[in-house]
C-alpha cells in the first residue's frame, strides 16, 4: 500500500541568533501535498525559495511564540505573496498579539493585501484542535517558555480502506467508494457482504509533533505519545543546563529523556545555540538516552514514516 507524501522540511535550526550556517527557526510541513509553514523567521523566505518551493501554495502558517527569531520573517512572507498576485486566503495562526502587530505594519506601510488574510488565535491548551482540514488535524502543545509558547501536533486524516482485489469483480463500480468508507455491500437482491470481507484496513494515521522552545516538560509526554517524528529543541548541552532552566530552554538530553518517556519513533533536535561549533556535542548527548535520534539540518527532508529510520 503506497503512503501519500508526509515529509518535514527544515528551514532553519538556529536559537536566538543566525550563526555558524544556521538560520532562525521555521519548517514546511507537507501533507499529502498540502503545505503548513511552521514558524517563521527571518529569511524564512529565502529559504523557500532556495529549496524551491512555491511558497503561494502555503495555506497556513502556524506561529509558536513572539520571541524574534520564529516569526520576524512573517511580514516580509506576507508582503511577498500579495506581490507576487496571490489570491488564495492565507490563514496565521498564533498568540493573541500577533494580529495587532501585522494590522500595525500593514497600516504603516498602507498596504492593502490582494488576499484575504486571516489571523486566528491559538490557545496553548494540550490537546486542543488549532484547526482541521481534509488533510490533517493539528492539535497544541501547552509548552513552558518566558512567553506564551505553542507546541503543535500534526496527525494526517485517516485513510479510506482498500479494496481486496479479489472482491473487486462482485462490488459495482458506483459502490465501490461506499464500501471503502466503511459501508457493507448490499446488493439488489439482498445480499449483503460484510465490509470486513470486502476491505483491508488502511494505515496507522502518522503524528509529526513539533516542540520549539520549551523547558523540559514531562506533561508533555501523553500528548505526543507513540508520534512517529517528534522535533523538540535543544539549545544547550548538560554542561549549561543551570542555563537551559533560567532561560526556560531544555538540553538535549531533556529533549531525549522526554522522546523515551513518549515512546516516539525519531527525535529531531534542533534550535542549537550559536555558542556551538558543531551541533554533533548535542547529538552525542542525546544519543545515550535515545538512540533513534538525528540533528535537524538546514534544507533536510525528514519523513513522517511508520517507525523506519531515514
Amino acid at each position: 500500500m503506497t503512503l501519500r507524501r508526509f515529509e518535514v522540511t527544515t528551514l532553519g535550526t538556529g536559537a536566538a541568533l543566525p550563526a555558524r550556517g544556521r538560520f532562525p527557526t521555521a519548517q514546511l510541513v507537507n501533507v499529502h501535498e498540502g503545505l503548513y509553514l511552521v514558524d517563521c523567521g527571518e529569511g524564512t523566505q529565502e529559504r523557500l525559495r532556495e529549496q524551491g518551493i512555491n511558497f503561494l501554495r502555503i495555506g497556513r502558517i502556524l506561529i509558536s511564540h513572539l520571541h524574534g527569531d520564529h516569526y520576524l520573517g512573517l511580514m516580509g512572507l506576507i508582503s511577498s505573496m500579495h506581490l507576487m498576485g496571490r489570491t488564495t486566503p492565507l490563514h496565521v495562526h498564533g498568540p493573541a498579539p500577533l494580529k495587532e502587530i501585522i494590522d500595525v505594519q500593514l497600516r504603516a506601510s498602507s498596504t492593502w493585501l490582494r488576499y484575504p488574510l486571516h489571523v486566528h488565535v491559538t490557545a496553548p491548551e494540550s490537546g486542543r484542535v488549532v484547526f482541521a482540514d481534509e488533510r490533517v488535524t493539528v492539535t497544541a502543545l501547552a509548552l513552558k517558555h518566558r512567553i506564551v509558547c505553542t507546541g503543535f501536533v500534526f496527525t494526517e486524516s485517516p485513510a479510506l480502506r482498500s479494496l481486496r482485489r479479489e472482491t473487486l469483480p462482485l462490488i459495482p463500480h458506483f459502490k465501490r467508494q461506499a464500501v471503502k468508507q466503511g459501508e457493507d455491500l448490499v446488493l439488489p437482491d439482498g445480499t449483503r457482504y460484510p465490509n470486513i470481507d470486502l476491505t483491508l484496513d488502511p494505515p496507522p494515521q502518522r503524528r509529526y509533533a513539533y516542540c520549539s522552545d520549551t523547558a523540559y516538560e514531562p506533561a508533555l509526554a501523553p500528548f505526543i505519545q507513540g508520534v512517529e517524528l517528534l522535533y523538540h529543541e535543544a539549545t544547550f548541552t548538560e554542561q549549561l543546563r543551570a542555563r537551559a532552566t533560567e532561560t526556560m530552554h531544555s538540553t538535549a538530553a531533556q529533549a531525549a529523556r522526554l522522546a523515551l518517556e513518549a515512546s516516539v519513533g525519531r527525535l529531531l533536535l534542533g534550535h542549537f545555540s550559536s555558542r556551538y561549533k558543531s551541533a554533533d556535542e548535542l547529538l552525542a548527548e542525546a544519543l545515550p538516552i535515545f538512540p533513534n535520534t538525528l540533528l535537524s539540518t538546514e534544507g533536510a527532508t525528514y519523513l513522517v514514516d511508520q517507525r523506519s529510520i531515514v
